[in-house]
């Protein structure tokens, strides 16, 4: 049995439908990543996962528990915002203890160490007597995470927790959070839309679109084997190209070939992009008139020659062309 079953959520706003027959699992100790483009409905699941807003219909069911009606306080989770939400009158210390103040089995001084051992977890016992405001985003990230584990809660969700901060930033705390959340083996559900986090830190990834959930999987078999057209355009490039058959192709499984090798497709190059390490090659095919990119390692580049309508044999590894329906569809 899984720790938390979604099963069959529905929710509207008025004539809107923000969830659609939504079901998933969430095993204990995973970090489960529920990713898609604004006003999919990530933030209001993950609301009703808390029991900070209720489903016209279906059920949520906690460690075995069917917690559908059960009010937010019951439910032991700890959360963590996309403002942070802290008190800016606090002190790092004192927003940490605010949340231990419901631990009536602890007295104050075991809530203060308690308070303190959070903080050494997160590196910012030397900050216990700042406020807010004389912290960086960064820190105030791991403020308000310090303060939703204090409580040891069953789960936690992270809703958009690294949206403010820069990508330098971003990136170390991503690798922080993973780090912790595997230390404390605490189940975690993180709402995003931003691809790269999800790739990063999801033991499996929900992706949803539309009120609905296109795939779950985990990050590897997402990207490599998206379900449909749009998981595929939201997770990463992917080139479209077939006639009569819609067929779609990641930019660094195509193989740039000599004309005296077999070769599946020409190509005309219409623009050069360095990305560092690699450099992306967009072209355009003149018999389907669609654009196809090719990544490269950049370090290859140079000997390739390469110039606007230069002509490109590409090969299309079958193994990695992946068919969909049609196209417009999805």
């Amino acid at each position: 049995m899984s720790f938390l079953e979604i099963k069959n959520i529905t929710k509207c706003f008025g004539t809107q439908t923000v969830l659609k027959n939504v079901n998933a699992d969430v095993e204990k100790g995973e970090l489960v990543c529920i990713l898609g483009p604004s006003g999919c409905g990530k933030t209001t699941l993950l609301r009703i996962i808390a029991g900070l807003e209720s489903a016209d219909s279906g059920r949520i069911f906690i460690d075995g528990k069917d917690c559908t009606f059960l009010p937010p306080s019951k439910r032991n989770f700890g959360i963590v915002f996309q403002s942070y939400a802290l008190f800016p009158h606090m002190t790092v210390l004192e927003n940490v203890l605010f949340g231990l103040k419901q631990k009536k089995e602890l007295n104050q001084a075991e809530r203060e160490t308690k308070a303190l051992e959070m903080l050494c977890l997160v590196d910012l016992e030397s900050h216990r007597d700042k406020y807010p405001r004389q912290l960086s985003g960064g820190q105030q990230q791991r403020t308000a995470l310090a303060r939703a584990i204090a409580l040891s809660p069953s789960y936690l969700l992270l809703d958009e927790p690294l949206s403010a901060l820069d990508a330098r930033v971003r990136s170390k705390l991503r690798a922080e959070i993973r780090g912790l959340q595997r230390k404390l083996g605490v189940t975690t559900i993180m709402v995003t839309h931003d691809q790269e986090e999800a790739l990063t830190m999801a033991d499996r990834i929900i992706v949803m679109n539309n009120a609905v959930v296109e795939q779950i999987g985990r990050p590897h078999a997402v990207y490599n084997r998206p379900a449909t057209s749009f998981v595929a355009n939201f997770i990463g490039t992917m080139n479209f190209y077939g006639r009569g058959e819609k067929r779609g192709i990641r930019p660094e499984k195509i193989r740039i070939v000599d004309s005296s090798q077999p070769y599946d497709i020409t190509a005309l190059v219409q623009d050069i992009e360095f990305k560092g390490a690699f450099t992306r090659i967009h072209s355009l095919i003149p018999d389907e008139n669609t654009g196809m990119s090719i990544d490269v390692p950049s370090d290859h580049v140079d000997t390739m020659k390469l110039k606007r309508e230069s002509m490109l044999f590409l090969q299309i590894p079958d193994e990695h062309s992946i068919r969909y329906p049609a196209y417009g569809a999805q």
